[in-house]
């Protein structure tokens, strides 16, 4: 028999705010955090929305005196991750070594982190000089320049703030975590596949507690271009708070946000030893799949749906339930039509008639698309709503694709969220009310 596991802390950071006492009230009165972007000018790009965290966000507030140095050389990914790993140990009354200066709740070796992470780009400041430093005579870039010259330019400890690891790595040293660790780079699909290694982990009892969840930002200018490449960007400025519209006939693009989520899994029987109470949630079920779509260069979902559909249904069975048992779900829903098509239609696959009962939430109408966070906010806000027994509000679905127009659950008791990873990886995770 399986160890039950719950989800004791959620620690969302977007551009609703910092932490799910910020976010939640926003996400419930409708809010959006799109907006014209301020990270760089994106004046030559087609679209210049953005959500974006909040100017006033500082690394140092969530970081331990003497851990301050180090926020030198975290990228602004490794920054998200950070701080929504401090928000989640709080929120869950976790003592760890960040927190609490006597005991911590755990012994170190029984509290692993699995952090999903994107491929993090250099800031373009730090590159210039050793670039300019690589050129030919005619002014064009010369490889052997970068090596022998242009390298030279870059401060030592350059690296160090854009390894993928570091997002876990800085999080297993700040609250000193030595349990199983990993990072996990599947795009959107990361936080969700993330959290699925933590479970198993805690379920092969290798420990009583994890870290995890994934975290990202492409908000400079390397970056969004690779967003921007894809083909999934919305291509107009017009109207920041209607301009993504999941599930709607009207779906123009997305639009790339940045943000994260660490959530908090522990065992429901350590919880309950070290005295907690009032988990958000339990972790059912958790399945995944990986799905390629070869006419798109898995730039696209395939239209039938079949790659989430078998993620959906592994879950279900993982939870021991059927798709009618199933109150809500947050999707995918990134607001471009081919992507929002492939989820109904993974949807239908699953549901059948139940659908049409089924409110289908996407965040991305209010935080863009957070890429490796996505999932984990997804899963944070799930939890959440089981333990408010409240759904946030759908907006910009004024011609909902048929079948996901319901926009309340009739009871809200196990909630399904999905992923759809750009390449193909897809996750999917049932979450169950505990009280």
């Amino acid at each position: 028999m399986k160890s039950e596991v719950l989800i004791t802390g959620i620690g969302p950071v977007c551009g609703l705010g910092l932490g799910i006492d910020e976010v939640w009230p926003k996400l419930v009165a409708g809010e959006t955090a799109i907006a014209p972007m301020r990270a760089f000018d994106a004046s030559g790009f087609d679209c210049g929305l953005a959500s974006e965290v909040s100017e006033d966000f500082k690394i140092r507030n969530f970081v331990p005196k003497r851990y301050r140095k180090a926020t030198k050389v975290m990228a602004r990914d490794i920054e998200l991750a950070v701080a929504a790993a401090d928000l989640a140990a709080k929120d869950a009354g976790l003592d760890t070594a960040a927190n609490s200066d006597a005991s911590t709740s755990y012994p170190a070796q029984q509290v692993g982190c699995h952090i999903g992470a994107g491929h993090i780009a250099a800031e373009v400041n730090e590159l210039t000089e050793a670039l300019a430093s690589s050129r030919k005579d005619d002014g064009s870039f010369d490889i052997q320049n970068w090596g022998g010259e242009g390298m030279t330019k870059l401060t030592p400890l350059w690296l160090l703030k854009y390894l993928p690891n570091m997002l876990a790595c800085h999080v297993t040293i700040a609250h000193d975590l030595q349990g199983p660790s990993n990072t996990i780079t599947c795009a959107e699909a990361s936080g969700g596949l993330s959290m699925g290694e933590s479970l198993r982990v805690i379920q092969r009892q290798q420990a009583n507690a994890c870290f995890c969840g994934g975290a990202e930002s492409n908000l400079n200018p390397v970056c969004y271009i690779r967003q921007v490449y894809t083909g999934r960007v919305l291509t107009h400025n017009d109207n920041p708070e209607s301009a993504v519209r999941p599930f709607d006939k009207q779906a123009g693009g997305m639009v790339v946000g940045e943000g994260g989520g660490i959530l908090i899994l522990e065992s429901a029987e350590s919880f309950a030893q070290r005295g907690g109470s009032n988990a958000y949630a339990k972790v059912s079920g958790f399945g995944s799949s990986q799905s390629i779509n070869k006419a798109k260069g898995a730039l696209e979902p395939a239209a039938t749906g079949r790659g989430p559909m078998l993620a959906i249904q592994s879950a279900l069975r993982d939870a021991q339930l059927q798709a009618n048992d199933i109150d809500a779900v947050i999707a995918t829903g990134i607001g471009h039509a081919a992507w929002d098509t492939a989820d109904a239609n993974a949807l239908r696959a699953v549901f059948g008639d139940h659908l049409g009962s089924v409110p289908v939430l996407s965040t991305k109408a209010s935080i863009g698309n957070c890429a490796a966070g996505a999932n984990a906010i997804d899963l944070a806000i799930a939890a959440k709503a089981l333990r408010e027994q409240q759904w946030p509000k759908i907006i910009n679905r004024d011609e909902p694709i048929d079948g996901l127009g319901v926009t309340q659950p009739s009871k809200l008791e196990r909630v399904l969220v999905f992923t759809t990873g750009l390449g193909g990886q897809n996750t999917a995770a049932v979450l169950e009310k505990t009280i």
